[in-house]
């Protein structure tokens, strides 16, 4: 890693924030179901982080745009996420789950968007050592996944809560020792956000990675059920999960040099295939453990592949004098619109329709956003609109 960038804390972050996130995605709603919540206040509930991400990235994107500083709304958003994380220890019911839901995630979505600014903001040119530090991240989950998945076989899955508390504290902690770095802006005649936004393929581009995250929603809300219910223990959901992950971090490792290698365009549109395979897969052959194994291999390219070709994007798109609102819309469009359709649907379909229809509709999200890549993104050398 180049001189000045501080590697380990940058990386550090990531491993933090993601070890939080291998705790609360893949076990929360089995928290929710032992707390006697049924599949529609599970889907309700589980898509209320994402509901906030909708609004939360896109304003502290434009506050943190214009002082110029990520790293002090990152440092506020993790203590207050902290804060009200701990309001799960005390309070039970539908009500209080869900204003603590809103009131948590709502500082939780301000961090990571601006995180991903910063840490572009720290590697300047050299973006395409992104993935070597964003790769901690992914251990970070991998190392938490499979941790907590014997802990709930030996304690049971109230030991949750706690756990989780202490994990939001170490992203708080390691963002106070995260060093601010000053954005020079270049520009000569500055471009205009709307300016970028108006091009038809950075449209397109939202309304991909929007229906991609549609696609992951069921996944992420329901998956431990869907397999809880068909008799894996809550070691082999762990592992099944880390299984998944411990492809994206391959994915990671050797990214550098499929980039060097394959244009962005061609990996998502060899990316969204698998996407198809993989949903088709966990729909019909749940009873089938090899075809699950196989399933979440191709997690590398569902969400590795596809996640750092959109950070390569928006850095191309967006540069650096609207990095943080480009960021905060990725989130907001992908993750936050896309995520609450996702939970959503999925919440109040899963047992009129049952999870092999679910995951069927996810498989027909990724064929669209194949559609869209194909015709819209990245059959032209883009330019950069912003620096």
């Amino acid at each position: 890693m180049s001189a000045g960038i501080p590697y380990w804390r940058l990386s550090g972050f990531y491993f933090c924030y993601f070890a939080t996130l291998g705790a609360f995605m893949p076990f929360w709603g089995l928290y929710l179901e032992a707390n006697d919540f049924d599949a529609l206040a599970i889907g309700e509930l589980m898509a209320l982080p994402a509901v906030t991400k909708i609004i939360a990235p896109n304003l502290w994107g434009w506050i943190a745009d214009h002082i110029g500083k990520s790293l002090v709304i990152i440092r506020i958003a993790a203590f207050l996420t902290f804060c009200i994380f701990t309001g799960f220890l005390f309070k039970t019911g539908y009500f209080w789950f869900a204003l603590l839901t809103i009131g948590f995630s709502f500082f939780w979505n301000a961090a990571l968007p601006q995180f991903e600014a910063a840490t572009l903001f720290h590697l300047k040119s050299d973006t395409h050592r992104y993935s070597r530090i964003r790769i901690w991240g992914s251990v970070g989950f991998i190392i938490t996944v499979l941790t907590i998945g014997q802990v709930i076989d030996i304690y049971g899955i109230s030991m949750l809560p706690s756990i989780v508390v202490g994990l939001l504290l170490s992203i708080w902690v390691l963002a106070m020792l995260t060093p601010e770095v000053r954005v020079e802006h270049a520009d000569t005649k500055p471009v205009k956000l709307w300016q970028v936004l108006k091009q038809s393929e950075v449209l397109a581009f939202f309304v991909v990675y929007m229906l991609l995250q549609i696609a992951h929603g069921p996944y992420y809300v329901f998956y431990s059920i869907y397999l809880n219910d068909n008799g894996y223990s809550g070691t082999l959901i762990g592992l099944l999960w880390a299984l998944g992950v411990g492809a994206e971090i391959a994915l990671f490792t050797g990214m550098r040099s499929l980039l060097k290698r394959f244009k962005i365009r061609h990996l998502l549109l060899f990316s969204m295939i698998l996407g198809v395979i993989r949903w088709l897969l966990i729909a019909w052959c749940a009873n089938q453990l090899w075809l699950l194994v196989f399933a979440q291999l191709l997690h590398a390219a569902t969400f590795g592949i596809t996640h750092v070709a959109a950070i390569h994007l928006l850095h191309q798109y967006f540069g650096t004098r609207h990095q943080g609102k480009g960021q905060a819309l990725y989130s907001s469009l992908s993750f936050g619109l896309g995520g609450m359709i996702g939970s959503f649907y999925s919440g109040y379909f899963w047992l009129s329709l049952g999870p092999e229809i679910i995951y069927t509709v996810a498989a027909v999200c990724s064929a669209l956003a194949w559609l869209i890549v194909f015709f819209w993104i990245g059959r032209e050398n883009s330019k950069k609109l912003c620096h």
